[in-house]
């Protein structure tokens, strides 16, 4: 994408600009993705001379009304590690999911009771209440094919995809793991 200046050639802000920070509180989503989107192309930005994002309130309103028009799958990532989280938000907000985080199963239990969600993607190994039970508990709550569900863990063996898929997961990724595998499984059950 060609970078476009802002038209004052002063970097300066007119009252319909918006910063980066100002851009993803609008649109609801972490800055790094409002970055990706328009490093992408799919969002419009404008550079100061020093080198900083603009964003013009009449394209985020379009953009807004694009995605809107499209199916948003709503993915709720349940994992303890915040960092983990955050980079698989990013990269399904990216494709143009609506996602929700919860550090627990007992907080991804509670999102689930507020709004469904169309993927959960489950870390077995967490404290208090692990992914098993989060599974079970989603299951009995929810039935059985309700909500796909994708696992992951870094205590792997030979068994633990079969576990998985007996409990009633739809697929497992060992960690460590490339997050692109557990993406790639996330896309492909999202499919329309």
């Amino acid at each position: 994408m060609a970078e476009r200046r802002h038209p004052s050639g002063a970097g300066g802000t007119a009252p319909d600009w918006l910063t980066l920070g100002q851009a993803a509180t609008y649109l609801g989503v972490a800055q790094s993705t409002v970055r990706k989107w328009s490093d992408g192309g799919r969002l419009p930005a404008f550079y100061t001379p020093g080198g900083h994002r603009r964003f013009r309130q009449g394209d985020l309103d379009k953009f807004l009304g694009s995605s809107r028009t499209a199916a948003k799958h709503r993915v709720l990532i349940v994992d303890d590690d915040p960092g983990l989280r955050e980079l698989m938000r990013v990269s399904l907000e990216g494709d143009g999911c609506t996602v929700r985080e919860a550090a627990s199963a007992d907080e991804g239990l509670a999102a689930l009771a507020e709004e469904p969600a169309d993927l959960v993607l489950l870390d077995v190994e967490m404290p208090m209440v692990d992914g098993w039970e989060m599974l079970r508990l989603l299951r009995e709550r929810h039935g059985v094919d309700a909500i796909p569900v994708v696992m992951y863990s870094g205590k792997v063996n030979s068994d633990s995809a079969t576990a998985a898929e007996e409990r009633g997961a739809q697929a497992f990724v060992g960690k460590p793991f490339d997050p692109e595998q557990l993406l790639a499984s996330t896309r492909q059950l999202l499919r329309p």
